[in-house]
């Protein structure tokens, strides 16, 4: 980290904690108002606070209470409702979405919302996914092909061909809709916080890897009905500052300086004791979209192109002693594929058992036999995979191993730089890998493991064997393809039983994301996308 960061970084606390009244004499009431969290680090990888072009979790909080979009999801349910359009219909043939807008909604900058921003959002959303492919929100708006204004407050999205997970992704926060102004800014522009919306908060600045300041929109009053609150935030202003080191941000939130103590993973047992012991609210809940899963390579000559001997590796892994030893006792162990906040979860609690006996039983019906070394051997060949990791080696991978030590499969585990790990993935260079995307949808899966649409052509490719990926393909069709919800479960539950029978996945953990938050902080709530809506959030004595 260059002197600059550095000191942006040691300067990022001093600016929030003068934000508190404790800082601040004689500004007791604006203080009291203003929210503080603490996140994780930002992205230094991808710096873009653009909704369609952001993954980033941490700015996707940020821009969900900024930016918003047509439908909204119930957190509950899964089901989609009205936000900034108060109906829709859906063609026969699911190739055409007409949605009816409010007429009362305006965008930040007194421009109004109609269905001419619609289309014009759109349209450059699509420019945009043209331009660069790997955006995020491409994924999102696959099989769009253009809109047509109806009138003045109807518009109607025309796709070329189907996506059955198109109405909830107007939902998400990828398709949130900016004024046309936002449009006419430079992708850079509007990826360093030139952002405008219809939202409860107004992105007053962005600082990339230091932090960003919201601030309250006056007469906001057209909430979808996720929000309690109907009307403007009861906040005036949320500071949200970015922070990687762990100490700082845990030593900012027990010292009351922050208000929401938000880590990218989940806090450990230890963490969890002292955070209550100073009466704070542990807020839980799993990132819809997979679960933490681990993808093998089937391909040539690789063991785990041995059925066999990939369901030896499932019921090897212990995912009970998992979640309580890497997290705590309470932590909810992974039941299948998916998290299950996901819509048509469906688990697969009774096959990821443990179970150790039955894992040696088909590694010797498999040829192969434990030497003395305790690893198993076949023609001379240790059994052994690899599994590169990146930035570092955890403690969960570390049990994975000694996990599978135990029945005589050794796991090398390799730490490689980012680019080594996206180039070993793309060659086919190991045994096991890693990766996952989140959004409240099931047909997040063919963005990871359909060859043909998936982000990683190779990863996908290299978990089936030819008989499989003929039957996912079939599965994958089916799921984009059905536009009814009875349709939709059948496929993906196939596809689920599919993947977990065959072991083509191994699940490892539910991906639980927690925020902390102090005694003050009341009504807080989460999203169906895992976020947070800061417009309910209110700033109490504790």
């Amino acid at each position: 980290m260059n002197t600059s960061n550095l000191m942006s970084r040691l300067l990022a606390p001093c600016a929030l904690a003068l934000s508190l009244a404790a800082c601040s004499p004689g500004n007791d009431t604006q203080a009291s108002k203003t929210l503080n969290i603490a996140f994780f680090g930002d992205n230094t990888t991808l710096v873009s606070v653009d909704p369609f072009q952001v993954y980033w979790l941490e700015h996707r909080v940020l821009l969900r209470n900024v930016a918003e979009s047509l439908t909204d999801q119930d957190p509950a349910t899964g089901k989609i409702i009205p936000w900034l359009a108060k109906s829709w219909e859906v063609s026969d043939d699911a190739l055409t979405y007409t949605f009816h807008l409010r007429d009362d909604v305006t965008f930040s900058n007194g421009e109004r919302f109609d269905a001419k921003a619609v289309k014009i959002a759109f349209d450059s959303d699509k420019a945009l996914a043209t331009d660069l492919p790997a955006t995020f929100g491409a994924t999102y708006l696959a099989g769009y092909d253009h809109a047509e204004v109806v009138d003045a407050f109807t518009i109607k999205l025309v796709l070329a061909k189907p996506n059955a997970g198109f109405l909830q992704a107007t939902s998400t926060t990828n398709l949130a809709i900016l004024a046309p102004a936002s449009y006419a800014l430079s992708v850079k522009e509007r990826s360093l916080g030139k952002i405008i919306g219809t939202g409860p908060f107004v992105l007053a600045s962005y600082t990339p890897e230091v932090g960003a300041h919201l601030t309250k929109r006056k007469g906001y009053a057209w909430a979808s009905a996720n929000m309690k609150n109907q009307g403007e935030a009861h906040l005036d202003a949320v500071d949200i500052s970015y922070i990687p080191e762990e100490s700082v941000r845990n030593g900012l939130f027990l010292q009351g300086k922050a208000d929401i103590l938000w880590p990218r993973n989940p806090f450990s047992e230890v963490d969890l004791k002292l955070l209550q012991s100073k009466g704070a609210t542990i807020q839980s809940r799993s990132l819809p979209g997979p679960a933490l899963n681990l993808y093998p390579n089937t391909r040539g000559e690789r063991a785990l192109a041995d059925t066999q001997v990939r369901l030896a590796v499932q019921k090897s892994i212990d995912r009970k002693s998992y979640a309580s030893t890497v997290y705590n006792a309470e932590f909810p162990v992974v039941g299948g594929l998916f998290d299950v906040t996901t819509p048509y979860f469906k688990s697969q609690a009774s096959k990821l058992a443990y179970d150790p006996a039955g894992a040696e039983q088909l590694l010797e019906q498999a040829g192969w036999a434990k030497g003395a070394d305790g690893y198993r051997q076949k023609n001379g060949k240790r059994l052994s995979l690899s599994y590169n990791l990146t930035p570092a080696e955890t403690a969960g991978d570390v049990l994975i191993q000694d996990q599978l030590r135990k029945v005589g499969i050794e796991l090398k585990l390799s730490v490689v730089t980012r680019a080594e790990w996206v180039a070993n993935n793309s060659a086919g260079n190991y045994d096991l890998t890693s990766t996952y995307m989140t959004r409240a949808d099931p047909i997040i899966l063919q963005t990871i493991l359909d060859p043909r649409t998936a982000n990683s052509s190779t990863l996908a490719t290299n978990l089936y064997s030819p008989a499989v990926l003929d039957k996912a393909k079939t599965l994958f069709d089916a799921g984009i393809t059905a536009t009814q919800s009875p349709q939709r479960a059948t496929a993906y539950g196939d596809l689920q039983d599919l993947l977990i029978d065959e072991s083509s996945a191994f699940p490892i953990y539910e991906r639980v994301w927690q925020a902390a938050t102090s005694s003050k902080v009341k009504n807080f709530r989460w999203t169906a996308e895992g976020f947070a809506l800061l417009g309910d959030i209110e700033i109490g004595t504790p």
